[in-house]
C-alpha cells in the first residue's frame, strides 16, 4: 500500500529509484469496532485513524528487521513453499521478554527470492501462520541494497575499514545509496499497513534500516519507535567520512529510544551528534538523553543476551551427548582451545592461528598436548575480502600442522561446514578454553554460549564423567574490540593485533589453577544466566514505554524536507507569535515597554558582520519616535561598541554587559550598577582563563569592563566542553570568596559581578515606569539564549504582579523553536525584523505626542 504523504519527500530523497514496484498487496480490512470496517486507504496522515490491522490484544510490539525469523524453501516435488521458525534468530526470542498478552508482529524479508506471481499467496500465508509481514524487494534492488550498500559499504565502515582504494573496499556509490533509501521506504510501507500508532510500539533493528525512523516519523509524528544497533558505531573520525552522515544521524534522532551494546558505541554516537549536528546530551536520573527540537531522544546501553533455555535443551540433546563422548575420546589427554567464528575479515581467525603458532613455538612441551579447534561458520557476505580471508586461514592452518604436527597429532583442527547447534554445544562443553579474537565485532555471543555449556547439565555431566554438583570451570580469552568484552570482567582481554600477547594469554588460560577458573566461571555464569535475551528485550521495552510517556502532552509539527525531516514538539501553551495579532494589541495600548536582545535576536548569530544594518537602525528609530514606547537593547556586549553602533538612535535605551551599564538615551550618561565596583577579582580569574586558553586551541578571552568571558566555539567540541567544565570548577574554587558568579553558557564560561543580569534590568525598568505613573499595558521581550530566560521570567513575574491595577499584555518571545520560559517563539532573526517593522509601521499611523524621558537611577533603586 502506497502512503500518499511520502510522495514529494521521497522524490527529493531518492530521485527515480522510488519507481520500484510497491509491495503487491495490502492487508485485508478487518473489524476494528463492532460493525465498522476499516479502510486501509482512508487514514489520516498524522496520528489519526490507522490504516492498520486491529489487534485484540491490549499490547502489540512490531519487530522490524531485515530478515524475518523464518526458514523458507520450495519443495521441488510439490512446488509448494515450506516455512518454519528460525530458532537461531535473535528476533524470534525477543517475545520472551514481553507479557503473555503482548502480540508480536514481525516485519521483514525472506532469505529466498519469491516469484512475483507467488508473493500475494506467500504473504497471506506468513501473516496467517506466523504473524509475519513479508517485505518483497525486487531482485536488482535487493542486490544493491543488501549486498551492495549494506554489506560492501556500511558494514566495513562501521567496522573501521575505510575504502582507501578500489582494491580495498567499495567506495560510496550514489546509486547504491538510493537503493538503500528505496528499500527503507518499502519496509516502512509494510510497517504502516499493520501499525496502530496510538497503541503499538515499533522496534527497528540494525544498520540495514537506519532510515526507517525518518520515514515512519513523517507518517506518524507520535509513533512509539525504538531502534537498536547491533553493529559497532564507529568513532567520529571514521563516521564523518560517510557522505550521507547527517541524513543517517538525523534518522537515528527520529527514534524515541536508541540502543547500543556498549558505552563505547554510544559515546561515539553522542560525539557524532555533538560534532556534526551540534546536539549535546544530558543525564537525568541515570538516563542519557538528547533534546532534539523539543523531543527527548533517550540512549539505552545494554548488550543482548542469549536464549538460555534453547541452549540448555540443545546441550541435553542425545546427539550432543554422543558427540561430546566422541570428542573426549578423539582428543583424550589433550587440552582443547575452541574458536567459533564466521568466515569474515573482521573475526581475526588468521591472527588467532598465528597466536597458536607462536604459543607452540615458545612452549615446545605443549606440542602434542594442545589442540585448537576452529569452527568456521559460513560467510554472511561474498567478495574478494572473504575469499582472501578463507585462503589465508587454510594456508596458515596447513603451515602450522606441517611444522608442529606429527602422526596422530594436528595442532589445528579446522571445521569448515555448517554445524547443528547440538554439535556446537558438545564442543563448547568439552573445551577448556574459548577464544574470541575479532578485530572488531558488534557483540559476539560465542563467549556467553560457551559459559552456559560449561555449566553443563545432569545428562551431559554423566556422559563426561563429572559428578553432579561439582564446581564448574571455564576460561575465556576475549578481544578488547568485541562488544561483549566489558560484560566479561573475568575474561583475559587481549589486543588481537598483538600476537605475542594473545599467545601469552592462551598459555595463562590453560595453565591457570582450577580454583581461579572456577571463580571466573561462577562470576560469568551469574551474569550470563540473568541477562538473557528476555531480560534484554524486557528492559528495552520498559525504557521505550518510559521514553514515549509524554507523546500526547506536547503539540507536534513536522518540519524539514527529504531526509532532514524531524518533528518539533512543544508545550501546548508555546506558540508562534502572530504579527497581525501583536500589532492589533500594540495599536490599542497606551504605554509600552520593549526589550530586545542583540546577538541572535536582531542580528544573526552566524553573521560575521555584527554591526546593525541600516534597516535595523530605521526600525528602532521608528519605534523610539513613538512617545508611548520605551525601547531597550539588552545585551552582553560592551557599552563602547553598543554606544557606537547605535549612535544614530538617540532615544534608544541600552543595557550593556547584561545590565552592568545602563543608558536611557544618547543624551543621558551611562549609569553603572552599584554592585561589583571592585574588579580586583579579575587579577585572580584572568590568569586561570589564560592558562586554559593556552592549552585549548581555538579558544580566546573576551575582556569586558565588568566581566571576563572565555569563548571556545572554535575549539574542538569535545575538548572545549571538557575544558569549560574543568575551568568552571577551577574558577569557582579560586573565586569562592569574591562577589562574583561563574556561569557556563553556550560555548562560554563567564565571570561577572553578583546581582547583574538581564532579568534585573527588565525588573528595574518596569518598576521605574510604574513608580512614575506610566505602568505599561504592553510588554514585549525578545531573546534567543539562556541569559534572556532571566528577562522572560522577570517580566512575567514583575509585570503580572497582583498589585497592578492594569494587567499588561505580555509577549515573552524566544528566537527559535525550543523549550523556553517564553510563551511565544519566532523562527529566526528575519521573522523578528518583520515583527518589529510591523510595530514601527503601526506607530507611524498614530499622531506623535510630547515625550518626557524618565532616567533610572540604579543608586536609588538598588536592591
Amino acid at each position: 500500500m502506497a502512503s500518499r504523504s511520502y510522495t514529494s519527500f521521497l522524490d527529493l530523497a531518492a530521485g527515480g529509484l522510488l519507481d520500484y514496484p510497491q509491495t503487491p498487496r495490502t492487508l485485508p480490512r478487518v473489524l476494528t469496532v463492532s460493525g465498522v470496517v476499516s479502510d486501509p486507504d482512508s487514514g489520516e496522515s498524522n496520528d489519526g485513524g490507522s490504516d492498520a490491522l486491529s489487534s485484540v490484544c491490549h499490547e502489540r510490539k512490531i519487530i522490524v528487521a531485515n530478515f524475518l525469523p523464518l526458514n523458507a524453501y520450495k519443495d521441488l516435488e510439490t512446488s509448494k513453499w515450506c516455512f518454519s521458525l528460525d530458532e537461531d534468530s535473535l528476533y524470534l526470542h525477543v517475545k520472551d521478554g514481553f507479557t503473555p498478552k503482548t502480540e508480536v508482529v514481525y516485519v521483514g524479508s525472506l532469505k529466498v527470492d519469491v516469484d512475483v506471481n507467488e508473493q500475494e499467496e506467500v504473504a497471506q500465508r506468513l501473516l496467517d501462520e506466523f504473524n509475519c509481514v513479508a517485505t518483497f524487494l525486487p531482485p536488482d534492488l535487493q542486490k544493491k541494497f543488501y549486498h551492495g550498500f549494506c554489506k560492501q559499504y556500511l558494514w566495513p565502515l562501521f567496522h573501521y575499514m575505510l575504502p582507501m582504494s578500489p582494491d580495498h573496499g567499495t567506495r560510496f556509490d550514489r546509486t547504491l545509496w538510493q537503493a538503500y533509501v528505496s528499500a527503507n521506504k518499502i519496509f516502512t510501507d509494510r510497517v504502516v499497513e499493520v501499525l496502530t500508532p496510538e497503541d503499538d510500539y515499533v522496534w527497528v533493528h540494525d544498520y540495514h534500516l537506519m532510515l526507517l525512523p525518518t520515514f515512519l516519523r513523517r507518517r506518524y509524528h507520535r509513533v512509539k519507535l525504538g531502534f537498536f544497533l547491533h553493529s559497532p558505531f564507529p568513532s567520529s573520525e571514521i563516521y564523518r567520512t560517510l557522505p550521507v552522515r547527517d541524513e543517517i544521524l538525523k534518522a537515528f534522532m527520529n527514534s524515541d529510544l536508541i540502543g547500543f551494546h556498549t558505552f563505547d558505541y554510544a559515546r561515539h554516537f553522542l560525539s557524532c551528534c555533538s560534532r556534526m549536528l551540534g546536539l549535546n546530551y544530558e543525564s537525568k536520573r541515570g538516563y542519557l538523553g538528547i533534546d532534539y527540537f523539543g523531543r527527548m531522544v533517550y540512549i539505552k546501553i545494554l548488550p543482548v543476551g542469549i536464549h538460555l533455555h534453547r541452549l540448555e535443551a540443545a546441550l541435553d540433546h542425545p546427539s550432543a551427548i554422543l558427540k561430546a563422548k566422541e570428542i573426549q575420546k578423539q582428543f583424550n589427554g589433550k587440552k582443547i582451545i575452541l574458536g567459533v567464528d564466521d568466515m569474515d575479515i573482521f573475526k581475526g581467525i588468521s591472527l588467532k592461528l598465528l597466536a597458536m603458532e607462536q604459543l607452540l613455538c615458545q612452549h615446545p612441551h605443549l606440542r602434542g598436548k594442545l589442540v585448537l579447534i576452529q569452527i568456521v561458520n559460513p560467510a554472511r557476505s561474498t567478495g574478494k575480502d572473504v575469499e582472501e580471508a578463507k585462503s589465508e586461514t587454510y594456508g596458515t592452518t596447513r603451515r602450522i600442522n606441517e611444522m608442529y604436527g606429527f602422526p596422530g597429532y594436528e595442532p589445528v583442527i579446522l571445521i569448515d561446514r555448517p554445524l547443528p547447534l547440538y554439535e556446537k554445544t558438545a564442543y563448547y562443553a568439552v573445551a577448556e578454553c574459548c577464544i574470541v579474537n575479532a578485530v572488531r565485532d558488534g557483540l559476539n555471543l560465542i563467549p556467553y554460549k560457551y559459559i552456559i555449556c560449561r555449566q553443563g547439565s545432569p545428562r551431559m555431566d554423566e556422559a563426561m564423567g563429572l559428578s553432579s554438583g561439582s564446581p564448574r570451570a571455564s576460561m575465556l580469552v576475549v578481544s578488547e574490540f568485541v562488544g561483549c568484552s566489558p560484560s566479561l570482567s573475568g575474561a583475559i582481554r587481549v589486543n588481537p593485533w598483538n600476537i605475542d600477547a594473545v599467545a601469552d594469554a592462551l598459555n595463562a588460560a590453560i595453565g591457570m589453577s582450577d580454583m581461579e577458573k572456577q571463580l571466573r566461571h561462577e562470576k560469568h555464569y551469574r551474569y550470563v544466566s540473568s541477562h538473557d535475551v528476555a531480560y534484554w528485550a524486557r528492559s528495552f521495552a520498559q525504557d521505550l514505554e518510559r521514553a514515549c510517556r509524554d507523546h500526547y502532552t506536547k503539540r507536534c509539527w513536522g518540519i524539514g524536507f527529504g531526509l532532514t525531516f524531524r518533528v518539533l514538539a512543544l508545550s501546548p501553551s508555546f506558540r508562534k507569535l502572530s504579527v497581525e495579532y501583536i500589532v492589533s494589541v500594540y495599536t490599542h495600548s497606551n504605554r509600552r515597554a520593549i526589550f530586545l536582545d542583540y546577538d541572535g535576536t536582531i542580528v544573526p548569530e552566524s553573521s560575521i558582520v555584527k554591526t546593525p544594518s541600516p534597516e535595523l537602525i530605521s526600525i528602532l528609530n521608528g519605534l523610539c519616535d513613538d512617545p508611548k514606547n520605551t525601547v531597550f537593547i539588552v545585551s552582553g556586549r560592551g557599552r563602547s561598541s553598543l554606544g557606537e553602533w547605535f549612535a544614530q538612535c538617540e532615544k534608544l535605551g541600552i543595557a550593556a554587559e547584561h545590565g552592568y551599564f545602563v543608558r536611557w538615551s544618547k543624551m543621558l550618561d551611562w549609569e553603572t550598577s552599584p554592585v561589583g565596583a571592585d574588579n580586583e577579582w579579575k587579577k585572580i580569574a584572568e590568569p586561570v582563563m589564560q592558562l586554559y586558553t593556552e592549552t585549548t586551541d581555538g579558544s580566546y578571552i573576551e575582556s569586558k569592563e565588568s566581566a571576563l568571558v572565555w569563548q571556545h566555539q572554535d575549539a574542538d567540541p569535545d575538548f572545549g566542553s571538557c575544558q569549560a567544565k574543568e575551568m568552571l570548577d577551577h574558577l569557582e574554587n579560586v573565586l569562592a570568596n569574591e562577589p562574583v558568579v561563574v556561569t557556563r553558557g553556550h560555548h562560554i564560561v563567564e565571570v561577572k559581578p553578583q546581582g547583574v543580569s538581564k532579568g534585573l534590568v527588565a525588573e528595574k525598568v518596569l518598576s521605574t515606569m510604574r513608580r512614575d505613573g506610566k505602568a505599561p499595558d504592553f510588554v514585549l521581550c525578545i531573546g534567543d539564549d539562556r541569559s534572556d530566560e532571566d528577562m522572560f521570567e522577570s517580566i512575567l513575574g514583575t509585570a503580572s504582579s497582583p498589585s497592578l491595577t492594569v494587567v499588561p499584555e505580555i509577549f515573552a518571545c524566544t528566537v527559535g523553536q525550543k523549550p523556553s520560559k517564553a510563551k511565544y517563539y519566532l523562527n529566526d532573526t528575519t521573522h523578528v525584523m518583520k515583527l518589529l517593522q510591523g510595530l514601527a509601521d503601526a506607530s507611524h499611523c498614530v499622531k506623535p505626542e510630547n515625550r518626557t524621558e524618565t532616567p533610572v537611577s540604579f543608586e536609588s533603586i538598588a536592591m
